[in-house]
């Protein structure tokens, strides 16, 4: 009985030095915090972790060890990225995401998200001005899975996609960042709209110039199929339309496409191809109607000259 006594006595020893030691290196974590040595801390802390979690009253120290060590991971990630070491970067930062999602630290998952995109940023920045388009891609496609809503990094990506011909992706990159509402996007948004116009006037002037109308068309039904109120592809649908001498199809499509038009001149384009159609048909009242509606833009003069003819 009496060695029995001592044992649990012995026990109990090792147990409150157990908790004192788990404090001793709680206060070496926080100090190492304090002055900015995370590597010190990082690891102390994961310590913590593994050491304090079965041992009874380290609750409070296990908790705030697994709050700070995704921020750990974050600093080192910053640091490395100033000092343009951006593999060790994304390695540090890559394991803050993965810490912070572990603990459920939604704030910091995506602070250290949005730091992984803008590390490949400036890391695929030095391919695209070389205009290294394919290990651009490589580079942006992570930050932008990283975090879609660098603007800057998706405008980039997408520019990229075209200059490499897939059309398609740059114009999926190119509509996410167009509709975007939020004001402080509102730059971005409109420079995605200018280069999807850009691009895709480029596109439909090789498939014309290869007398390939069909083509055009399936590039904006694909383009329309993921949104229907795309105003740039109704408004290239209708003109294909047109160059194909389909006339039935530009009646049909061009009153819709005219409605989702947001500029001007380009809403008068399409009534001037839609009365260019009726006119075709010999359908003089439906062209004269649908001319009227051409009141601006490089269509508008002719437009009035076509109305005079249809007026004799």
């Amino acid at each position: 009985m009496k060695k029995f006594f001592v044992s649990i006595v012995a026990l109990m020893a090792v147990f409150v030095v157990s908790a004192q030691d788990l404090q001793s290196l709680y206060n070496e974590a926080a100090a190492a915090y304090n002055v900015k040595d995370f590597a010190t801390a990082a690891a102390k802390f994961e310590q913590i972790i593994t050491d304090g979690m079965d041992l009874d009253g380290a609750a409070s120290q296990v908790a705030t060890a697994k709050a700070t060590l995704p921020k750990c991971y974050f600093q080192l990630g910053r640091k490395s990225a100033a000092a343009k070491d951006y593999d060790g970067a994304i390695a540090h930062l890559t394991k803050s995401a993965e810490l912070a999602e572990l603990y459920g630290d939604t704030a910091q998952l995506q602070k250290t998200n949005s730091m992984i995109a803008s590390v490949y940023q400036v890391q695929g920045g030095t391919a695209f001005n070389a205009k290294d388009y394919a290990t651009a891609v490589s580079i942006f496609e992570k930050g932008y899975a990283a975090n879609p809503n660098n603007t800057k990094l998706a405008l980039y990506l997408a520019m990229s996609y075209c200059e490499l011909g897939e059309f398609e992706k740059g114009m999926d990159v190119y509509a996410s960042v167009a509709s975007k509402t939020h004001p402080k996007y509102a730059d971005d948004a409109a420079k995605a709209k200018a280069d999807m116009a850009l691009y895709t006037n480029n596109k439909v002037a090789e498939l014309q110039g290869a007398g390939d109308f069909d083509g055009i068309i399936a590039l904006a039904d694909t383009q329309l199929a993921k949104n229907p109120d795309n105003a740039l592809f109704q408004l290239v649908r209708v003109q294909a339309y047109l160059g194909k001498k389909d006339y039935a199809k530009v009646i049909e499509t061009a009153p819709a496409a005219a409605e989702a038009q947001t500029d001007e001149a380009d809403k008068s384009t399409v009534y001037y191809q839609l009365a260019s159609a009726h006119n075709a048909l010999s359908q003089r009242e439906q062209a004269i109607a649908a001319f009227k509606k051409v009141t601006t833009g490089p269509a508008a003069e002719n437009a009035k000259a076509a109305l005079a003819e249809l007026n004799k």
